[in-house]
C-alpha cells in the first residue's frame, strides 16, 4: 500500500466514521504514524472510540493533532499559562512540542494546575489552542531530559521532514516473490559485548543494538562491514532493547558513516543512551583514544529516535512490526517481538532481561500473542550461576558494610550508572533510615546523579511500589540526606584523604577508567578498606582480574605505569544483578507463553552460551542453538 493509497483510503474511513461536522484539514504520515489535524480537537479527545476505530480501520497507530493555524505562539502561551495557575501549584517546567502539538506542564502539585472538576485546566486549553499535559515534576531534575527537549524544539523543522521521509518508506510497496527470514549475528554471540543481530526479510532489514565490546583493549564493535549489512542505507531501522554501552554504544558511529534512518526505543532508552554515549567519548579523550564518533553524531540519533512505550505496536518496515515489552533489566529496558509479513513470522529479542521483581522494576515479560523463534541472553546460563535472592543480596550487603563501617574504614563500590547505582542506593538508604548499618555519607561520582535524576523522570518504568512510594506517600528515598553528589575533582580529593568512614558508589563499574579509580588508588593498600562489586564484571576487565583475587595490579595513572598491592578487603554480592540467572532463564522460557519453536542463545561466555542452548534442548525439546559472531541462520 503506497502513502497515497493510505491517506486516500484514511480519508474514506474518516467520513464513515467521523460526523460531518468536524473539519478535518490534513492527513499526513510521521514516521509510523497516521497523524490527522482538525480543528475540532475536543471533540476527539471526549470520544477515545473514534480514534480506536480509526487506528483499527487503518491497521495502523493514528494521531489527531489540532490544526497548526490554532496554535498562538509558545511566548504569549506560555504567559497565559502561568497567569491562570496560581503560584501555590508550583510550576517547575512548561515544554512545548510542536510536532504533537501539546505543551507539558511540570509541576510540585498537579491538581491546583488542573483545578477544580478541571477548570484551570479546560480554560488553558480554550485560550491557547496548544493540548495541555500536566505531570507531576520530577523530584530531581534531569540536565540530559531538559537538554534532549530543548534540542528537539529547536530541529523541529528537520525532525518533520525525517518522520515524512520515514514514512514514505515504510508504506512503499512490498516486493512480489518468495518470503523469507533470516538473522545474522553480527557482536554479542558466544561473548558479552558489542551485541547486535540484523534481522533480515525479502523486504526489509533491522538491525537490533550496536554496542561496544567495553571489556576489550581496543573497544571492539560489531562486525559493520558484514556483506549483509552494507551498505547501510539499505537499513530500514535500527531498535534499541536498552541503554547500556554494550548495546548502544555504537549506533551514533552508523550516522557517521551513512545511516539516516529511524531508531526505535523506549524515552528513557533514549536519553540513558546519550548520556552514557557522551560519556564514552569523554572517557576516550581522558585516556588519550579517539572515539568512534563525536557529539554531533549523538544529536543525529536523539533527532531520528521515534520513542515507543511498552505494549504499543508500530510498522518499522513494509512487512515489519515492532511491539517492546519490559524487560525489567534497567530503566526502559525492552524485549522487542517482531510480527514479520501477515502472520509469516514472529521473533523476539530479549536484549538483557531480569525474570524477578526487583527494588526497581517488575519483571521481565514473557507473554506474546505469537513467537516462534527466541534469540536471548545468557549471561549467568552456565550451571552453576545461581543468584541469591534480592533479599539475600540486601543482608550480605548490610553484613558487609556494616562490618567495614564499624571499624572505621571506606567501602568502595564500582558501578555502572544506570541500574545497580540505584538499586544499592534504595537498600542503603534503607538500612541507614532504620539504624542497621551506621549513618554516613553516601558519595555518588560519576554518572550516577544524573541517571538517578532521569528515573525520577519517568516513574512510569518504576515497579508500582517503588512508585507509590515517591508520588504518593511523599517518601523519596532517592533524595535521602546521606547522598551526596561529587560533582568536582576537589571534592574528590577530600574524600580520598578524610580519614571518616563512608561508602562511594562510583563509575565505571569494570574499572577500565572513571573516578572509580581515583578512590581505588587512594585506598587499595588499606586493610581498613573494601572493594566491593554488586554487578557483572566481564574477562579481560581490570575488575574482573581483582575480583579473581589478584593482589598485585598495575593502573595507568596519567599516563605512568603505577604499581598497586592490593590489601583491601575483596568482596562480591551476586543478587544485585540486572540479569537474570540459569534458574530464572529456564523458567522464562519454560513459562513463556507461546513457547517458543526455536530459541537461539547469545550475550554470555561461550561455555554458557553452549551449557544453556544445550539445557533447554533437554528440558524442552526445543531447536536451540548457539550461533558464533558472523552466522546466519535461516528462520523461515
Amino acid at each position: 500500500m503506497t502513502l497515497a493509497s493510505v491517506i486516500s483510503e484514511a480519508k474514506e474511513i474518516v467520513e464513515k466514521v467521523v460526523p460531518a461536522s468536524i473539519e478535518l484539514t490534513r492527513i499526513e504520515f510521521e514516521g509510523p504514524v497516521v497523524v490527522i489535524y482538525t480543528r475540532n480537537i475536543d471533540v476527539f479527545a471526549d470520544n477515545q472510540d473514534l480514534v480506536r476505530q480509526l487506528a483499527q480501520g487503518l491497521r495502523r497507530r493514528v494521531a489527531i493533532r489540532p490544526d497548526p493555524s490554532l496554535l498562538i505562539s509558545t511566548e504569549e502561551a506560555e504567559k497565559i499559562i502561568r497567569g491562570l495557575i496560581p503560584k501555590e501549584a508550583e510550576i517547575t517546567n512548561i515544554y512545548f512540542e510542536p510536532e504533537t502539538g501539546e505543551v507539558t506542564i511540570e509541576a510540585l502539585s498537579p491538581g491546583l494546575v488542573i483545578g477544580k472538576q478541571g477548570t484551570i485546566l479546560n480554560e488553558i486549553k480554550r485560550r491557547i489552542g496548544w493540548v495541555p499535559k500536566v505531570v507531576r515534576a520530577p523530584p530531581i531534575p534531569s540536565k540530559t531530559v531538559e537538554e534532549i527537549r530543548l534540542y528537539l524544539r529547536k530541529v523541529h523543522n528537520e525532525r518533520q521532514d525525517f518522520l515524512h521521509r520515514t514514512g514514505r518508506r515504510i508504506s512503499r510497496e512490498p516486493s512480489p516473490g518468495e518470503q523469507y527470514v533470516r538473522v545474522t549475528s553480527l557482536g554479542g554471540f558466544r561473548q558479552v559485548g558489542r551485541s547486535a543481530v540484523l534481522l533480515t526479510t525479502r523486504e526489509s532489514k533491522v538491525l537490533v543494538d550496536c554496542g561496544v565490546d567495553v571489556g576489550s583493549v581496543n573497544n571492539g564493535g560489531p562486525y559493520l562491514n558484514a556483506p549483509e549489512l552494507m551498505p547501510l542505507e539499505s537499513l530500514d531501522a535500527i531498535v534499541l532493547t536498552h541503554a547500556h554501552l554494550d548495546h548502544s554504544g555504537i549506533v551514533p558511529t552508523l550516522y557517521k558513516y551513512g545511516y539516516e534512518g529511524p531508531i526505535y526505543c523506549t524515552p528513557p532508552t533514549r536519553d540513558l543512551a546519550s548520556l552514557l554515549q557522551i560519556d564514552y567519548i569523554k572517557v576516550a579523550f581522558g585516556e588519550g583514544k579517539k572515539p568512534p564518533y563525536e557529539s554531533p553524531q549523538i544529536r543525529d540519533a536523539v533527532k531520528r529516535t521515534i520513542p515507543l512505550k511498552y505494549s504499543e505496536t508500530t510498522d518499522i518496515a513494509p512487512d515489519i512490526r515492532l511491539t517492546l515489552q519490559n524487560a525489567g533489566h534497567i530503566l526502559g529496558s525492552a524485549t522487542a517481538h517482531f510480527h514479520i509479513g501477515d502472520g509469516l513470522y514472529n521473533v523476539a529479542v530479549t536484549g538483557d532481561i531480569k525474570f524477578e521483581r526487583t527494588w526497581l522494576f517488575n519483571p521481565a515479560v514473557n507473554r506474546f500473542p505469537r513467537l516462534e523463534t527466541l534469540i536471548m541472553e545468557s549471561t549467568y546460563g552456565g550451571y552453576h550461576d545461581l543468584q541469591p535472592s534480592r533479599q539475600e543480596a540486601a543482608k550480605r550487603l548490610k553484613a558487609i558494610v556494616g562490618s567495614v563501617l564499624r571499624r572505621g574504614g571506606k567501602v568502595l563500590a564500582p558501578v555502572f550508572a544506570v541500574g545497580r547505582s540505584q538499586e544499592v542506593m534504595l537498600v542503603l538508604e534503607e538500612l541507614m533510615r532504620k539504624g542497621e548499618i551506621p549513618q554516613v555519607p553516601v558519595h555518588l561520582d560519576g554518572m550516577i546523579w544524573e541517571a538517578t535524576a532521569i528515573h525520577t523522570a519517568y516513574p512510569e518504568y518504576l515497579n508500582n511500589q517503588l512508585r507509590t512510594q515517591i508520588f504518593q506517600t511523599g517518601e523519596n528515598p532517592f533524595l535521602s540526606s546521606i547522598f551526596e553528589r561529587v560533582d568536582s575533582s576537589d571534592k574528590r580529593i577530600n574524600i580520598c584523604d578524610d580519614p571518616d568512614p563512608c561508602v562511594v558508589l562510583a563509575t565505571s563499574g569494570m574499572m577500565n577508567g572513571g573516578p572509580v579509580m581515583e578512590y581505588f588508588k587512594a585506598w587499595a593498600d588499606n586493610p581498613q578498606h573494601a572493594l566491593l562489586f554488586v554487578g557483572f564484571t566481564a574477562e579481560g576487565t581490570l575488575a574482573r582480574r581483582i575480583q579473581k583475587e589478584r593482589r598485585e595490579i598495575t593502573v595507568n595513572d596519567k599516563g605512568t605505569p603505577l604499581n598497586l598491592h592490593v590489601k583491601m578487603d575483596l568482596e562480591t554480592i551476586d543478587g544485585f544483578s540486572g540479569h537474570s540467572d540459569r534458574l530464572q532463564l529456564l523458567n522464562y522460557v519454560g513459562s513463556m507463553e507461546p513457547r517458543p519453536e526455536r530459541v537461539l542463545v547469545c550475550h554470555g561466555e561461550e561455555h554458557k552460551c553452549l551449557d544453556l542452548a544445550s539445557s533447554l534442548y533437554k528440558k524442552f525439546g526445543m531447536e536451540t542453538r548457539a550461533p558464533m559472531n558472523l552466522e546466519t541462520v535461516r528462520l523461515k
